[in-house]
């Protein structure tokens, strides 16, 4: 008799809140959790807890299998609509790219424009040293990089690094796929430095002006400055936006570390990491866009006019994706 009345009354006492755990799990289970209002969605999760609890008493004890059962099967269920998947795929990424991605660069406005500045000071004293000695040149830009374009080459041969494209198939995807991984590279570790308080990230930002600055001066040098710069914009609009994107993104991760605000670092670090992971994810995707403008596109387009068209028309893309996707939605941290 001790048995079946310690199974009734722990039972009595706990079934209230079983059956409310069990009508809101049946109700999201029909008809998802946004039917739910939000006191009861509040509620979830701590009668799942109880339930949860329950369940560990329920066996620690030996109480009536039929309650230990149902106790499992009521925690299973709940523990889906808890922590289960909210969306398919394809709702995720739509999710993403609508409303998760522009709200992360909206909430890094300004470590972005920090990252920002330093590639444009890096650029401009890269520009203005090339130009006063060419020999600066091979300091700041690999061989690798530069291949053909030195301050030895001649004007006619520098004008046909610019205009003449890749004549297969074959070769604009091989060249794309080297562009996406060489720019991917540079760009998660600009944000994965951050960790080292973001003076590496910073570095990394002033290294790579400093290339594009030169590569600037040695065509200005030979009047074709113009054309590099239709050469440049038809990618490059998206993939320098893309590496400023991670380099704010390191700078938010440092940002956490060094100013944690109320909370410990690490939590600091936790919640800010969100936002900076979700740049690095979303600036990997535009790399991968300007590796298949820069293989493609910028090959078999040689007219400057409308190179400077596409890269005209893929920043105000982007601009305006920014600045106004997801706006009804909440912006990630600060």
């Amino acid at each position: 008799m001790n048995a079946p009345l310690k199974s009734f009354e722990f039972r009595r006492e706990r079934e209230a809140s079983w059956r409310e755990l069990e009508n809101l799990v049946g109700i999201a289970e029909k008809k998802g959790l946004k039917s739910l209002p939000a006191e009861q969605l509040l509620r979830l999760p701590s009668l799942y807890r109880a339930a949860l609890s329950s369940l560990s008493v329920a066996r620690s004890i030996s109480l009536d299998q039929n309650v230990v059962g149902y106790l499992e099967s009521l925690c299973a269920r709940a523990y889906f609509q808890v922590y289960g998947a909210r969306s398919n795929f394809f709702e995720s990424v739509g999710q993403f790219f609508a409303v998760s991605f522009p709200a992360a660069v909206r909430s890094a406005f300004w470590p972005i424009m920090i990252a920002g500045f330093w590639m444009t000071l890096g650029l401009t004293i890269g520009f203005l040293l090339v130009q006063a000695s060419p020999d600066w040149y091979y300091s700041f830009v690999p061989a690798d990089l530069a291949g053909d374009r030195t301050p030895a080459s001649s004007t006619e041969s520098l004008r046909r690094t610019l205009f003449d494209g890749a004549d297969t198939a074959e070769r604009l995807y091989v060249f794309a796929t080297f562009l996406f991984t060489h720019n991917s590279k540079v760009a998660l570790m600009a944000f994965a430095l951050g960790f080292a308080l973001g003076v590496p990230t910073i570095l990394l930002m002033f290294y790579n002006g400093l290339i594009l600055g030169a590569f600037l001066a040695l065509f200005d040098g030979h009047g074709l400055l113009g054309d590099l710069g239709g050469w440049l914009s038809v990618h490059g609009t998206t993939e320098i936006l893309a590496i400023i994107l991670c380099g704010g993104g390191g700078l938010v991760l440092a940002r956490a570390i060094i100013f944690p605000d109320q909370n410990s670092r690490l939590d600091s670090l936790a919640r800010r990491g969100r936002a900076a992971g979700t740049l690095a994810v979303g600036a990997v995707m535009m790399l991968l866009v300007a590796g298949l403008l820069e293989g493609f596109v910028r090959q078999l387009v040689t007219d400057t006019a409308v190179r400077y068209t596409i890269g005209g028309l893929m920043l105000a893309f982007w601009l305006t994706y920014f600045t106004f996707s997801g706006r009804g939605h909440s912006d990630g941290d600060d």
